[in-house]
C-alpha cells in the first residue's frame, strides 16, 4: 500500500455537554470530551478493571449544532474522524499540546433526550389500559357486575 490512513472510529459517552464556538463568518465548531472503556479482569486477583480514555473530539458547523442540540453529558455516540495534533502559545509563554479527533461522520446511539420520551410513552401506555370499557365507571372489563 503506497498511501497513508489516518482514521479513528470510537464508540464511548459524552464526559459533559457539547461547547460551542462561533465565528464572524457564520462557521462554528463544537467540543466535547468522550469516554471510551475497557473493561478486563485481573488474573491474579480476579478483580474487574475498567480503564477509561477521554478523547477531545470536535465537530464543525451542521454537526456541531446538531451534536449540541440533541446530545447531553452521558450520551452514546458513535464518531468516525481524523487525529489532528495542534500546540498553541498561552499567554504565560508557556506551549500547550493537544490531540483532537477531527469528526467527519457520526451516529447518535443513545440519548438521555430519548430515553426521557420513551419513559413518558411507557408511562402514558401504562395508565392506558385496554381491558376497560369507558361505560364501566372505570371498572375493568372482567369485573363488570353483569
Amino acid at each position: 500500500m503506497n498511501g497513508t490512513l489516518n482514521k479513528v472510529m470510537l464508540i464511548g459517552h459524552l464526559g459533559d455537554e457539547v461547547k460551542m464556538h462561533y465565528f464572524e463568518a457564520g462557521n462554528c465548531v463544537g467540543r466535547f470530551q468522550l469516554a471510551t472503556n475497557e473493561v478486563f479482569i485481573n488474573k491474579t486477583t480476579n478483580e474487574k478493571i475498567t480503564s477509561t480514555e477521554w478523547h477531545n473530539i470536535v465537530v464543525r458547523n451542521k454537526a456541531a449544532e446538531m451534536c449540541e442540540k440533541y446530545l447531553s453529558k452521558g450520551d452514546k455516540i458513535y464518531v468516525e474522524g481524523k487525529i489532528k495534533s495542534r500546540q498553541w502559545q498561552t499567554e504565560d509563554g508557556s506551549i500547550k499540546h493537544s490531540t483532537e479527533i477531527q469528526v467527519t461522520e457520526f451516529t447518535f446511539l443513545s440519548t438521555k433526550k430519548d430515553a426521557e420520551n420513551n419513559k413518558q410513552i411507557q408511562s402514558s401506555e401504562s395508565t392506558k389500559n385496554t381491558n376497560f370499557d369507558p361505560s364501566s365507571k372505570g371498572l375493568p372489563i372482567n369485573d363488570l357486575p353483569f
